[in-house]
């Protein structure tokens, strides 16, 4: 599913982000918050694709990105690569099962698993914040 700012000449405002992804918006804020507060060198930007695929939202430290966060109707998605060493301590962790067999399904590539979870609510928040946190030491 593509994101649903395709413009390339229109980068997503707040007003614009608020709208499209609905009540959503507040568990995204609260994720671009607490990265900054954790990892205040974070740089966060958004990012034209592909005219299929349009913006999505990275959060990156100097040398990788450690969080996308991709745009759907009323919803979004949260995806991140981990590599052996990250992948380990996710599924050692206590994230939610269904994140752990997400990981352990994914295609295995030179720069890690990637995996992509739907946030329609705050219910994953936690989740994604132990995420953050293993993405930052690993």
């Amino acid at each position: 599913m593509q994101s649903i700012f395709l413009d390339k000449n229109h980068e997503p405002t707040a007003a614009d982000l608020q709208n499209g992804i609905g009540l959503t918006f507040t568990v995204w804020n609260e994720i671009e918050t607490y990265l900054n507060e954790i990892y205040p060198k974070v740089q966060s930007k958004w990012h034209f694709t592909s005219a299929k695929m349009g913006w999505s939202f990275r959060m990156s430290d100097s040398k990788r990105v450690l969080v996308y966060l991709l745009p759907r109707d009323q919803y979004f998605k949260v995806a991140m690569v981990f590599g052996q060493k990250a992948t380990n301590l996710v599924l050692e962790s206590e994230v939610s099962e269904s994140i752990k067999t997400e990981l352990k399904a994914a295609k295995v590539y030179a720069e890690g698993r990637g995996i992509r979870i739907d946030i329609k609510n705050d219910a994953l928040l936690e989740d994604i914040k132990k995420l953050i946190q293993i993405k930052l030491t690993a």
